[in-house]
């Protein structure tokens, strides 16, 4: 190459390029390290050396890695969360307290509806405790002259391990086969003893080809879960206000009371009716009057009461413990006493003192919580504010309803639905076990969509139990209860047919948890400027730059180069009906080369020029050089100046 031609090229190649007039992404990233503030990236362009070269393009992408890495932890540490404790002392309001009898119903009341069904259930325990070796007719004995009506419909059934997929009937004591579709109910709770002989009762739908045999550890846990079956089949028919009466009365149930060194009464209290406890009642339900409220911590600023339980009324088969159930809750939270109340033992004074926590938490995008319910798609059909517990509740009864076309007993009714029995719904039994089955196992979907709350209030609560009355105090407390309830209650008063409970806040510290934003939108900036100029030496107007070039330049040069492209193929298409035509004579303002900016041409720029179109030389005109001769332009000088011609 002449010298020439290496200056020239050497000056093209030192030529700047603007970004968006590159011809190509090349020119364009060229252009970029040349000219930006992230020293790494100018590096890599003018150092000298394929090593230096190299060593920098690792350089640099070893930082933008790290940027990278430490941009994604910021991010992730921002949707964390910082908890703070805060406890202050203050007035704190009293919570509701709901109570309840463990038997729902007075045996007395509800002895006819339930005559048939005690029946079939002593007759049941007799066989079940008669075993004795090798008996095969003497088994039908017991129920010799009886008509079994439960047990036709749900029979229950004895399984040897020996003899797998039979099992003897209770009735007749004959062996029958069984489906190999067996749930032991005890199996992943507790295993009690190894027994060759188990207890159960078998579900069958309505064509009874599909059977399902649940068996128990224990005979008695498989005649009570037979016999509250039955129970709710036949309660589910009873109007509520029947129930009502069949229950107890807040007068029978609250023999005395009093709150914060105050006497009350029944009327304190709010009636509160629960399929399977029956009538309950709240104190401090906010329904009377506005929410009571305690100034003093200590058991004699709290509230008393004693209980009636009359175990003499209790349902032998349905209840076998003694005593009430006592739930402390929000005046606005529906009372799961089933689930979370605790007994309160007869003969006893119970001593319950609280710790009150409120905690806060954040939703989304720090958590999966809900404020109040609005956004889950469950329909809540408890008359209480939004829960876990009600959300997941209201989900299986609706999934009852759809799948079994009827209610289950224990739980609210939905809108349009009635409670399942066996008249109406003669499988809703083999249908609510398999159901129950699919909700314990998450199987209906009802967890995923339920979530928990963000704010709420939880008591800690502390039980002692001291024996009440005494043996000395008998002899004159009970017979002035007597005499205080005399028109309620027309039976002296045993020690074993009473409770006493006192619930009150052992001290008046409220603790609260909160939880704040780990980092807020100006440390997450601040953190991300510190990373970037600590891996990258570079700012904002610097990220600004890259998002120009590498997304809006490279965009608009791709975009130009695919326009010409088609302009081209366009071109081409076009061309065999235009090749007659001979191709215009470029006039020297019609030459683009000389197409360039407004400036004034020089050196720099002249080289810059590209190459004119094909070898054809642009066609100015050349002057015309005879108009340069002067003796046209001074024919009419003066004859003395003229010069003499020569002889």
């Amino acid at each position: 190459m002449a010298p020439g031609e290496k200056i020239k090229a050497k000056i093209k190649k030192n030529l700047p390029v603007r970004g968006p007039q590159a011809p190509t992404i090349k020119d364009l990233m060229r252009w970029y390290c040349l000219n930006t503030n992230t020293h790494g990236c100018r590096r890599i362009v003018v150092s000298r050396g394929r090593l230096r070269r190299l060593i920098w393009i690792g350089i640099t992408l070893m930082a933008v890695a790290l940027i990278i890495w430490q941009c994604a932890l910021l991010v992730c540490s921002f949707y964390t969360v910082s908890v703070s404790i805060k406890v202050h002392f203050q007035k704190l309001d009293f919570p509701a307290v709901t109570i309840c009898n463990m038997n729902p119903y007075k045996y007395s009341a509800v002895r006819d509806l339930l005559a048939d069904l005690d029946k079939e259930t002593r007759e049941a325990l007799k066989s079940l405790f008669g075993f004795r070796g090798e008996r095969k007719r003497r088994e039908a004995e017991p129920w010799e002259g009886i008509q079994p009506k439960f047990l036709n419909v749900v029979p229950l059934l004895v399984f040897n391990e020996e003899e797998r997929g039979k099992a003897r009937d209770f009735i007749t004591g004959r062996k029958r086969k069984v489906s190999r579709k067996i749930i032991h109910k005890a199996s992943n709770v507790v295993h009690v003893h190894d027994s060759k002989e188990v207890v159960g009762f078998q579900l069958c739908s309505n064509d009874t080809s599909d059977c399902a045999t649940y068996t128990f550890s224990s005979g008695i846990n498989a005649i009570q879960e037979w016999y509250k079956l039955h129970y709710m089949n036949i309660m589910a028919q009873v109007p509520l206000e029947k129930k009502i009466n069949m229950s107890y009365s807040a007068e029978e149930l609250l023999v005395t009371c009093f709150f914060d060194g105050m006497s009350c009464n029944a009327r304190n209290f709010t009636l509160f009716h629960h399929p399977m406890y029956g009538n309950c009642y709240t104190f401090n339900n906010r329904e009377n009057e506005s929410i009571l409220s305690t100034s003093m911590g200590g058991s004699e600023y709290g509230l008393q009461v004693i209980l009636y339980i009359n175990e003499e009324e209790y349902n032998p088969f349905l209840v076998s413990s003694t005593g009430a159930k006592v739930l402390i809750h929000r005046q606005d939270e529906y009372p799961f006493i089933e689930d979370v109340g605790t007994e309160i033992e007869t003969a006893m004074s119970t001593s319950i003192g609280m710790h009150l926590t409120e905690s806060f938490k954040l939703s989304e995008p720090y958590s999966q919580c809900t404020e109040d319910g609005g956004d889950v798609p469950v329909r809540n059909i408890y008359n209480a504010a939004y829960s876990l517990q009600i959300c997941l509740y209201s989900c299986f009864q609706t999934k009852m309803v759809e799948k079994c076309g009827c209610a289950q007993y224990s739980k609210p009714l939905p809108p349009a639905a009635s409670y399942c029995n066996y008249q109406q719904h003669p499988n809703w039994m083999y249908c609510y076990y398999q159901l129950y089955q699919a909700f314990v196992q998450e199987e209906l979907g009802c967890q995923s969509v339920c979530r928990e709350t963000c704010s709420f209030k939880e008591w800690t609560l502390t039980t002692s139990l001291a024996q009440w009355p005494s043996e000395v105090s008998e002899k004159w407390l009970l017979p002035v209860l007597n005499w205080d309830q005399s028109q309620q209650i027309n039976k002296k008063f045993n020690k074993t047919d009473l409770a006493k409970l006192l619930i009150f806040y052992k001290d008046l510290n409220q603790r609260s948890i909160m939880e704040s934003p780990a980092n807020s939108i100006e440390m997450l900036l601040s953190n991300f400027g510190g990373q970037l100029g600590l891996w990258m030496s570079c700012s904002v107007v610097c990220v600004i730059e890259i998002i120009e070039v590498f997304f809006i330049d490279s965009f608009s040069i791709i975009a130009r180069r695919q326009w010409q492209k088609a302009k081209e193929w366009w071109a081409r298409k076009q061309g065999p009906s235009c090749s007659e035509a001979p191709p215009p004579r470029q006039q020297g303002q019609d030459n683009p080369a000389l197409d360039i900016d407004d400036d004034l041409p020089t050196f720099t720029s002249a080289l810059r020029l590209p190459p004119a179109l094909g070898a054809q030389v642009p066609g100015t005109p050349p002057p015309r050089y005879n108009t340069l001769r002067l003796e046209r332009a001074f024919s009419s000088q003066l004859s003395d100046t003229e010069v003499p011609e020569e002889p």
